[in-house]
C-alpha cells in the first residue's frame, strides 16, 4: 500500500471481520461484512520517526495505549468495500501525519487596535455606570 512516498507493506496490516451492527435484515445476522483494520503506529518500520511522532502526538480515539490504530468499518454492506473505505482512512490518517504544522509567529496588536479595545471598554464601563440607582430622586 503506497500513501505518498511512504510504502506500507501488506504485512503490516491484520483484518478481521466482524458482524456489523445496524440495519441488513436477516443478512446482517449472517455475513461478517464489517471490517476491522489493525496498523502498529508505533513501531512500523515503514513510517519515517519525524511522521510517527506526529501520529503519536495526535490525540486520536483511534489509537490505543500502545500505539496501535483500530479503524472500524461498516458503512457499506459488503466486505469488499468496508475493506476499501478501512483502508482509504489509513490512508488519510496517516497522510495527515506527513504535514508539517506551520509554526506560529507571536505577533503584537497595534496601537488603532488598542486603541479601539479601550475605547470600546470605557463605552461598556459608561454603560454599567447608567445602571445604577444613583440619582433617581
Amino acid at each position: 500500500m503506497r500513501i505518498g512516498r511512504i510504502d506500507i507493506d501488506e504485512a503490516e496490516l491484520s483484518e478481521r471481520f466482524v458482524r456489523a451492527s445496524g440495519p441488513g435484515g436477516q443478512n446482517v445476522n449472517k455475513v461478517a461484512t464489517a471490517v476491522e483494520l489493525r496498523f502498529d503506529v508505533a513501531n512500523s518500520p515503514a513510517l519515517p520517526e519525524t511522521v510517527r511522532e506526529r501520529l503519536l502526538a495526535k490525540r486520536d480515539r483511534r489509537l490505543t495505549a500502545e500505539g496501535v490504530l483500530v479503524i472500524s468499518a461498516q458503512r457499506f454492506r459488503t466486505q469488499e468495500r468496508n475493506r476499501e473505505d478501512a483502508r482509504v482512512r489509513l490512508a488519510a490518517f496517516i497522510e495527515s501525519g506527513t504535514h508539517v504544522p506551520k509554526p506560529r509567529i507571536a505577533t503584537r496588536p497595534g496601537r488603532a487596535a488598542k486603541e479601539r479595545r479601550l475605547g470600546e471598554k470605557r463605552g461598556r464601563a459608561t454603560i454599567k455606570q447608567g445602571r445604577s440607582g444613583r440619582g433617581w430622586d
